[in-house]
């Protein structure tokens, strides 16, 4: 099928779609119409590029019969302009029409929890945690997303954990390329030797599920309430505020102790606890997958070493697609857009070449 077949297939469903929205019972079927509504959603972006695209080719035709008719020679270097311009505006929009087609992730859309977690490297793997930190704030701020803390540890230096949500648009097709092991390497505040010491922290990007799609059944989840005195602390009566969830078909446990009441705490522990079993859902999902699946970025597993930021050679290095630049000082201040970019560049590129074998 060639990609105006394609397109043209596109807009007989975007139309088909359209209908369906039109008729007043659809409204009564709330699962039917939210899939309505992301699939023509989903669909709309072509169909306008599309039509951009048809109207700019049947002008440029026009053009090209004035230049072969038309004796006058004003209108004729019109005509001839007019057709340079169009031509590369063409060419510019066939590449987008081709990106457009491609495989869309749905999850793409979603808000995400990020947790940051200290790895190998002591105090320096904690500090390392609160300059990453800072650092996607910082690039969030720019974007527009709205972040909130969900629950924090503090080490002795810097951060052992901190989880946070993320909300704004296209959140997740940003920030899902993040996962995995972030190693730096520098000379600690610490260390008397001015040595290089290498440390890791371990970031995971986890989509919000649906509540249609998916939705944690408390019935599955223990809740134990202890004193909050620290991880190693006992779980006493109910006058405690720290809550500790524990999903039994999973054996995830998830700890929260941030709020002074315990029913925010339980409130924050559940969606902690909902982020991560979904996340270990969809790993699992792109395990079976990735065999298959050419261009994949990674596996989204958790001890995949996907980046380096050197700081006495001011460089920064994603393992995946070979990208290296020297300009980590902007990076670590939040200037995560070269990086983000060029990811996202590298993975639809893949993509295209999949879909051309």
């Amino acid at each position: 099928m060639s990609i105006l077949d394609k397109l043209d297939a596109v807009v007989d469903r975007f139309e088909v779609l359209t209908e369906k929205l039109a008729d007043p019972s659809i409204y009564d079927r709330k699962a039917e119409l939210k899939d309505i509504t992301t699939e023509r959603g989903t669909m709309e972006p072509i169909v306008e590029t599309y039509q951009k695209y048809k109207k700019m080719k049947n002008d440029t035709d026009e053009a090209k019969v004035i230049l072969k008719e038309e004796k006058d020679p004003e209108m004729r270097e019109m005509a001839k302009e007019e057709i340079s311009v169009n031509e590369g505006e063409l060419v510019i929009l066939e590449k987008e029409l081709e990106l457009l087609l491609l495989p869309k992730d749905p999850l793409d859309d979603r808000n995400v929890m990020v947790e940051l977690r200290a790895g190998a490297g002591g105090d320096e793997a904690s500090i390392f945690v609160a300059d990453i930190l800072r650092m996607y704030q910082n690039y969030f701020r720019d974007l527009g997303f709205k972040t909130e803390l969900v629950s924090i540890s503090q080490g002795d230096e810097g951060i052992k954990e901190v989880i946070f949500s993320v909300a704004g648009e296209k959140v997740y097709s940003k920030l899902k390329y993040e996962s995995g092991v972030h190693r730096v390497q520098r000379v600690p505040k610490t260390e008397s030797q001015g040595r290089i010491h290498t440390s890791t922290i371990t970031v995971a990007i986890m989509p919000e599920a649906d509540e249609l799609e998916w939705e944690l059944d408390m019935n599955d989840v223990t809740v134990v309430v202890c004193r909050a005195s620290g991880a190693g602390g006992q779980c006493v009566n109910t006058t405690d505020s720290a809550v500790r969830m524990t999903h039994l078909p999973t054996g995830i446990s998830v700890r929260n102790e941030d709020q002074k009441s315990q029913t925010k705490n339980k409130e924050k522990a559940k969606k902690i606890l909902s982020a991560r079993i979904f996340d270990q859902m969809l790993q699992a999902k792109n395990s079976e997958e990735a065999a298959e699946r050419k261009g994949l970025i990674g596996t989204g597993d958790r001890s995949e070493r996907i980046r380096t930021y050197n700081f006495p050679q001011g460089r920064l290095t994603d393992h995946r697609i070979g990208l290296t630049l020297y300009s980590l000082d902007k990076i670590i201040e939040g200037n995560m857009g070269e990086v983000t970019n060029a990811l996202i560049a590298y993975y639809q590129a893949e993509l295209l070449k999949g879909e051309e074998e």
